[in-house]
């Protein structure tokens, strides 16, 4: 895209204001970007990440995208992984305290989740860190230093704490400190500017509070949507089913684009491509099925390459624009030895259903064919051995060789 020294500051601006909800705060900026431009010194742009989780989907990639928007200014992205903090457990968003998760498994998701990223980032131009590297070498004094930068009126405001302080559910100590770590990691790393989700806003402004106390230039706090997931209604997340996972085959993910409604396609645009907002304001004249095949494309390319987007644009026709069956079925085995099985049973064991309730649900809508023929009845049950073809929904096939 060019560089901070030359890029019109307006023009930098106009670039990473695209999707945010908001920038705190926004005159700062443009005094940050100025300063960058004159010294040549370009901005430390920050976002931190729990590895809590080892697979990343696309409603994680728009904070990571953003980081991007500034990398390709020629500002520094700093990819933060929180292998101390993820010990804690972020308590943004919840209810009860969050599990803590082992040493070990903070740092194998660590190793997934930088995987992933260089999907999207530039390895050359991002700086990997880890939270441990300062906050380890702290130690118990140093850490009551910290904590006595803030007061326990300031935590409290947070939204969260006050709801389960209301409802009687317990508060850990360590979640209290968990903000005041975060923040002090934007210390540590002098960071110009910090990202993150709607979310994370009492965590961000905590950061620009305590670079304030350690005598630093605050920072600025940029937040950007929390992407819904196909349905559109919740948030984009693995336990809700409602998410396309940057690892998925291109066929799946493909398959999830086209479902999503028209309304939702366009937030897609805006937050998961960079298609100018001009022309996606012009997307909106065409027909929405192939505004939605080419966005299919422009986000199975950036995971799989141009080729597999392509491929998988045209099995997707093939296969449900000419009612045709898709050519890489997956097969697994049964055997009915002891007798036969029910089929709702045998749905939720090969995964057709996460569940025997959730089968009888899909049999009862209709949404359940085999070899071609639509199941009627919840009771089916397969008692002869062969081949047996399911499509549960438009997208779900799988074949089952039944065994004697």
């Amino acid at each position: 895209m060019g560089d901070f020294k030359t890029i019109p500051v307006q023009e930098q601006l106009d670039h990473i204001r695209r999707g945010a909800v908001e920038i705190i705060r926004e005159e700062e900026l443009l005094g940050k970007l100025k300063r960058a431009q004159k010294t040549g010194k370009p901005l430390r742009v920050k976002a931190g990440f729990d590895p809590t989780a080892p697979d990343i989907h696309v409603g994680h990639t728009v904070l990571i995208r953003k980081m991007k928007h500034f990398q390709d200014l020629g500002h520094v992205a700093i990819f933060l992984i929180g292998d101390f903090t993820g010990l804690i457990g972020d308590p943004s968003g919840r209810s009860i305290t969050r599990k803590q998760l082992t040493k070990d498994e903070v740092l194998q998701n660590a190793e997934t989740y930088k995987q992933q990223i260089f999907k999207i980032l530039d390895p050359e131009k991002t700086v990997i860190d880890f939270n441990s590297r300062w906050m380890s070498v702290l130690g118990a004094e140093g850490f009551i230093r910290l904590a006595s930068r803030y007061t326990v009126a300031q935590i409290l405001e947070r939204e969260e704490f006050t709801n389960r302080m209301k409802s009687q559910q317990p508060i850990a100590m360590h979640e209290l400190l968990y903000p005041l770590v975060q923040g002090y990691d934007s210390v540590a790393l002098e960071a110009d500017v910090e990202l993150g989700g709607t979310d994370q806003k009492f965590n961000l402004l905590v950061g620009r509070d305590l670079q304030r106390e350690y005598g630093q230039e605050s920072q600025i706090v940029l937040t950007m949507p929390l992407l819904e997931g196909l349905e559109g209604v919740q948030k984009m997340s693995k336990s809700l089913n409602n998410y396309i996972g940057i690892n998925e085959a291109p066929n799946e993910q493909f398959g999830k684009v086209m479902s999503i409604s028209d309304d939702l396609m366009f937030r897609y645009y805006e937050l998961l491509t960079d298609v100018p907002l001009t022309e996606i304001q012009k997307l909106r004249e065409l027909h929405p099925k192939k505004v939605k095949e080419d966005l299919a494309v422009r986000i199975i390319r950036d995971y799989h390459g141009a080729a597999a987007a392509e491929a998988a644009r045209e099995e997707f026709n093939r296969v449900f624009g000419k009612r045709e069956v898709p050519e890489d079925i997956e097969t697994k085995e049964i055997s009915i030895a002891s007798g036969p099985i029910r089929l709702t049973k045998l749905m939720a064991s090969v995964n057709l259903a996460p569940s025997i309730a959730e089968a009888q649900r899909l049999i009862e809508s209709g949404a359940v064919h085999m070899n071609d023929q639509r199941v009627a009845d919840v009771k089916t049950e397969i008692s002869k051995p062969g081949e047996y073809l399911f499509k549960v929904g438009k997208r779900r096939f799988l074949r089952i060789a039944v065994k004697p």
